[in-house]
């Protein structure tokens, strides 16, 4: 049985694409764009991140930055151009988890709590886009 939202995400659009594709492009880009920017931020200052990733006693500093920046921009790319998307999603959602027990534990402290729920509901949206693709604006549609 259709629901009222099955029938609308089927409308096509002027160009084909169905409704459905193009809020899937959408996700896609917020989601993309957290991440890109993200690693731009700890572009502007490396110095930071890396005291930070020392201050939580991660070994090897210097390769955790240069591999979470790279992830992060490289990954958010990928995701936003619909590249390898399953995998780039399950990647950066294992991220996300791993940042939010890593970086985000000390629930006492609100900002802390919030931004640990945050990167959970992040992982939750790279879970959805794993399970069910890109859509069909993407590169691996083609």
């Amino acid at each position: 049985m259709n629901t009222i939202a099955d029938n609308i995400a089927d409308i096509p659009a002027a160009d084909g694409a169905s409704r459905a594709d193009m809020a899937a492009l959408a996700g896609r880009a917020l989601l993309a764009l957290l991440f890109i920017l993200a690693g731009v931020n700890k572009l502007m200052d490396p110095a930071g991140t890396i005291g930070f990733i020392e201050f939580v006693g991660l070994p090897l500093p210097q390769f955790a930055y240069a591999g979470t920046v790279g992830l992060e921009i490289v990954g958010g790319l990928l995701l936003l151009a619909g590249f390898k998307t399953r995998w780039v999603a399950g990647a950066l959602a294992a991220f996300s988890v791993a940042t939010a027990l890593i970086f985000h534990f000390d629930f006492a402290d609100q900002n802390q709590l919030t931004a640990f729920l945050k990167n959970l509901a992040i992982a939750g949206g790279m879970l959805q886009v794993v399970a069910f693709g890109p859509g069909r604006l993407a590169l691996d549609a083609r």
